[in-house]
C-alpha cells in the first residue's frame, strides 16, 4: 500500500489512538528579514463558484485555458494553485458520491464530454511544473442563494433531514454526526484516488450571520447538544464544538489515507475582536469574527495539529479604520503557533490602494510570516495595474521552495547520484540518479538545480543561484563557448520539502 516505512505507520497508529489532539511538535520557525528569501509559500486562489467561464468550455478548449493559466502563473513565481473542486457539494472532477458541478459543464450532474476529468489534468499539469495542487473544499454549502435545482445524484434527495435552509442558502447541519461523517468521506476518496498535495477550506464553516436570523439547528441541538450538556445559554459553544469535531476528523482522515498530504485552511481574517476578549488578546479591529461569528476556533486547530498551514485572509488595506492590514498581520504572526502561517492578500483592493509594495516588504520582515496566497488568481492573469509585472520583476523574480513541513516529517531525502555531463542530441546535459516512488513522500520528489561561478562559494540558500526547479532527472545546460567555468548543485527535495545537501559538478560552458 502507500506506507513503506514502519515509522509511517507508528505515527498513524499513535494520531488514531489520540484523537489526533496532541499538541504539534512546533516546526522550526521561518525568519524573514525582508530581502530574498529560498522558501517562501506563493500561492493563488481558482474559484470555480459564481464562474461563468467554464460552463460552455469544451475539454479541449479547459484544457488549453488551464495550460495558459498555469504558465502565466508559474512565470509569476506562483508555486502552488488551490483550485475549487467542490462548491455546492458538488464535484469539478469524477466522483461516484457528488454530482459533477453546475458551473462545468453547466448543468449539476452533466458529465462532461470524453469523461474528461479537470482535476486529474490539473494536478498533472501542476505537477508537470512542479507546483503544488490543493484541492479546495467548501464543507457544509449544499447551495447557493436561490439555487435548488439539485441533480438526481445529489445526497440531498437522499437524506434531506441532514440539511437546513438559511438565509436562502441549504447548507448540511454542522450539528450532525451525518453530515462530518459525509464529508470526510469525500475527503477521503479524494486524497485516495488523487495525488493532492493538500485539502483545502476556506471560511465557510457555519455561515455569515445574517441580520435578525438564528441559524435553524434547533433540532440538532435538542437531540445533540442538549444530551452532552450544553445549555442554551452555551449554544455558541456546542457550535464550535462541531467545527473542531469536523476539522479533527477531517485530520484524521487524510492522515488514514495518505498521510503526507497537508490539511490548510484559510479564514476569515479576524480571529477575535480586542473587545470580545475579556484579557484583551484579540486584535484592535472591528469586524466579523472566525470564534464568535463562524464558530470556527482556528488558532486552537493550529494548537492541536489539525492543520498544517493558515492563511488567514488579510483582504483590508494598510490603514482601513475596522481592520487595518498592519495591525492584523502582526496579530497573527503574534499567534502563529509554531504553524505555517502564509497571509491571503486581495489583490484587486492591494493594487486599488497601490499598496503591494508595502504589504510585500512588510510581511517579509515578521518572524512567522513565510509566505502569500493572491486572491483571485484572476487579478494576476488580468496583470491588474501591473500586479503579474511585479511580482515578476520584483518580489518573485527568483525561485521559491515551499516551507518544509518538519513537524510532519524532518528527515532530507538522499543525495542524488552519479551526476554527470553528457552530449545529446538536444544539447549539453547535466543528468543523475535518484530513488523515486509516488507511494513513499521521502524518497526524492523533485529536484533544485543550483549553478555557481568558477571562484564563487556555494552557497544554497541564495534563491538567484537557482536556475531550475524539476522533476525530471536531467537538465539541459546553457552551452556557450566551453570556455566558462562554473560549479553546479543538485539537490532532491521530499513530498514534504525537505532538501538534501546536494551533489556539485564542474562544467565549462
Amino acid at each position: 500500500m502507500y506506507i513503506k516505512y514502519f515509522r509511517f505507520l507508528i505515527a498513524i497508529l499513535f494520531c488514531v489512538i489520540t484523537s489526533c489532539s496532541t499538541v504539534r511538535k512546533t516546526p522550526r520557525p521561518v525568519t524573514n528579514t525582508g530581502k530574498e528569501t529560498k522558501r517562501e509559500f506563493r500561492g493563488a486562489w481558482i474559484q470555480t463558484a459564481f464562474q461563468g467561464e467554464y460552463k460552455d468550455m469544451s475539454p479541449a478548449r479547459m484544457k488549453k485555458d488551464f495550460i495558459r493559466k498555469l504558465n502565466y502563473l508559474q512565470a509569476c513565481g506562483i508555486n502552488a494553485i488551490i483550485f475549487q473542486v467542490r462548491p455546492e457539494a458538488d464535484a469539478f472532477y469524477k466522483s461516484d458520491i457528488e454530482p459533477w458541478s453546475r458551473f462545468f459543464p453547466g448543468e449539476q450532474g452533466l458529465a462532461p464530454a470524453g469523461e474528461f476529468d479537470p482535476m486529474a489534468f490539473l494536478i498533472q499539469e501542476c505537477h508537470k511544473r512542479n507546483m503544488e495542487f490543493h484541492a479546495w473544499l467548501n464543507p457544509y454549502r449544499a447551495s447557493t442563494a436561490g439555487n435548488t435545482r439539485f441533480a438526481d445524484s445529489h445526497i440531498y434527495h437522499k437524506h434531506p433531514e441532514w440539511f437546513v435552509t438559511y438565509n436562502k442558502q441549504i447548507l448540511f447541519d454542522p450539528g450532525l454526526p451525518e453530515s462530518r461523517q459525509f464529508i470526510c468521506r469525500v475527503v477521503r476518496d479524494i486524497v485516495g484516488r488523487y495525488d493532492v498535495d493538500a485539502i483545502h477550506m476556506d471560511d465557510y464553516f457555519y455561515p455569515y450571520p445574517a441580520a435578525g436570523m438564528p441559524f435553524p439547528d434547533d433540532n440538532s441541538f435538542r437531540k445533540y447538544g442538549l444530551r452532552k450538556g450544553y445549555s442554551e445559554a452555551q449554544r455558541n459553544d456546542w457550535r464550535r464544538e462541531n467545527v473542531n469535531t469536523l476539522i479533527r476528523e477531517l485530520k484524521r482522515t487524510i492522515l488514514l489515507t495518505k498521510p503526507w498530504v497537508r490539511f490548510g485552511i484559510s479564514p476569515f481574517g479576524i480571529y477575535r475582536n480586542k473587545k470580545s476578549t475579556t484579557d484583551g488578546s484579540g486584535s484592535n479591529t472591528n469586524g466579523l469574527q472566525n470564534y464568535d461569528d463562524l464558530y470556527a476556533d482556528i488558532t486552537y486547530w493550529v494548537q492541536q495539529g489539525w492543520i498544517d498551514y493558515n492563511i488567514p485572509q488579510i483582504y483590508w488595506e494598510i490603514g482601513h479604520p475596522a481592520a487595518d492590514y498592519i495591525t492584523l498581520i502582526k496579530w497573527w504572526d503574534k499567534n502563529a503557533n509554531g504553524g505555517h502561517l502564509y497571509i491571503g492578500q486581495d489583490v484587486a483592493r492591494t493594487m486599488k490602494a497601490d499598496q503591494l509594495t508595502r504589504k510585500m516588504r512588510y510581511e517579509r520582515t515578521l518572524s512567522h510570516v513565510s509566505g502569500n496566497c493572491f486572491w483571485p488568481a484572476n487579478e494576476i492573469l488580468w496583470n491588474n495595474k501591473g500586479v503579474a509585472d511585479s511580482l515578476k520583476r520584483n518580489y518573485h523574480r527568483y525561485p521559491a521552495l515551499i516551507p518544509a513541513y518538519t513537524h510532519m516529517h524532518n528527515r532530507p531525502p538522499k543525495d542524488v547520484s552519479k551526476l554527470k555531463t553528457e552530449w545529446t542530441p538536444k544539447g549539453f546535459l547535466l543528468h543523475w540518479q535518484a530513488e523515486q516512488s509516488p507511494t513513499n513522500p521521502e524518497l526524492a520528489s523533485y529536484f533544485v538545480i543550483y549553478r555557481f561561478n568558477d571562484k564563487e562559494p556555494i552557497d544554497t540558500s541564495d534563491p538567484s543561484k537557482i536556475v531550475a526547479i524539476t522533476r525530471e532527472t536531467g537538465y539541459l545546460m546553457p552551452y556557450e563557448k566551453g570556455k566558462i567555468k562554473y560549479h553546479y548543485v543538485v539537490t532532491a527535495v521530499d513530498r514534504f520539502h525537505n532538501e538534501s545537501e546536494g551533489k556539485a559538478k564542474k562544467v565549462k560552458l
